[in-house]
């Protein structure tokens, strides 16, 4: 049903009547959605799922299991497959969408994991993941068709198919879904003085490129998420520029993912208070403010480590600003 405030936002339930018009080298401009052209506007408005064959119109909640000894914030605690496996179910139960597992830490500083420690540290997981929706979070085209043999929805690859010449293909032949994701530089030496021209402008025009690449390789469109990456290869004032205009990357006509959940920037927007501590998994108020401003925004999936804590928020925020 048409909103009387406007159009809805990518099907979901956030209304617009006028959009900001960014180009390289210019003021921005604001423009009534009556001066858009057919294209654009479809673009901005067509309802699209939060995963193939998924009901539109809400943000889901991606689940974070990493079996990993190194990752950032629960390096270690999923580290055996009975734990990882019991918590995969347990985020389901508590309002988890799908739950993304991964076997090499991609944080900041991050040294590469050979093919034979990944495979054998999700190898016991897997089949422990039968009749839950999963996905697997892989640079390495070996492990993506390891984990979609064994069941997985989706492909999340941090480096959008670009670290393994073997994957595009993969992925297209498979037909797989997969999530596109921005990055600046490796994990080992992202975080070494990044730079942008126009960091929001950029990181759309690299997704957009990516979306062309994999269509042409034979993706199907309505098979691709794509993600700004916060935190990969951006310092604090270029997440906060991707955050702030997050609602640009609707223009790319696809579902857009957004991965924030304890990230060091909560930390730094906090100002590192005493009462907060510097342990990521104190950053959850931060994490969940995050993922209340992404809903906000229509973000179609937001990545997290606090299921159910995110799922309550969501659940009041959209009960709150919804009109009876």
């Amino acid at each position: 049903m048409p909103s009387p405030f406007g159009q809805q936002l990518a099907g979901g339930p956030i209304a617009f009547n006028a959009v900001e018009i960014l180009e390289r080298g210019r003021a921005s401009e604001i423009m009534p959605i009556a001066e858009l052209s057919a294209a654009t506007l479809a673009a901005l408005t067509a309802p699209r799922p939060i995963l193939p064959g998924m009901a539109a119109g809400r943000t889901g909640i991606m689940g974070i299991i990493n079996m990993t000894p190194d990752s950032f914030s629960d390096g270690g605690q999923h580290a055996s497959a009975e734990t990882a496996i019991a918590a995969a179910h347990a985020m389901v139960a508590a309002g988890a969408d799908i739950i993304d597992i991964g076997a090499e830490s991609t944080r900041p500083g991050a040294t590469a994991v050979d093919l034979q420690t990944e495979r054998q540290r999700l190898a016991a997981v897997m089949p422990g993941l039968a009749g839950i929706r999963w996905s697997i979070d892989t640079r390495k085209a070996a492990i993506m068709a390891d984990a979609l043999g064994a069941g997985a929805a989706l492909i999340n690859d941090v480096s959008a198919l670009t670290h393994d010449p073997q994957a595009l293909a993969l992925v297209a032949a498979r037909q797989s879904a997969v999530v596109l994701m921005h990055a600046q530089g490796v994990p080992a030496t992202m975080q070494h003085a990044p730079h942008y021209d126009d960091v929001l402008l950029d990181v759309y025009d690299w997704l957009s490129a990516r979306l062309i690449a994999c269509e042409a390789a034979g993706i199907a469109r309505d098979r691709m998420i794509v993600d700004p990456g916060i935190g990969f290869g951006k310092s604090l004032a270029h997440n906060l520029a991707l955050l702030r205009g997050v609602a640009l990357f609707h223009g790319l006509g696809v579902p857009v993912l957004l991965g924030a959940s304890r990230k060091r920037l909560i930390a730094s927007l906090a100002g590192d208070l005493p009462h907060t501590g510097l342990h990521e998994s104190a950053r959850l108020p931060g994490s969940l403010a995050l993922a209340i401003h992404a809903a906000a925004q229509g973000v179609q999936i937001v990545r997290v480590h606090d299921v159910a804590e995110t799922a309550q928020a969501l659940a009041v925020w959209k009960a709150a600003n919804t009109l009876s």
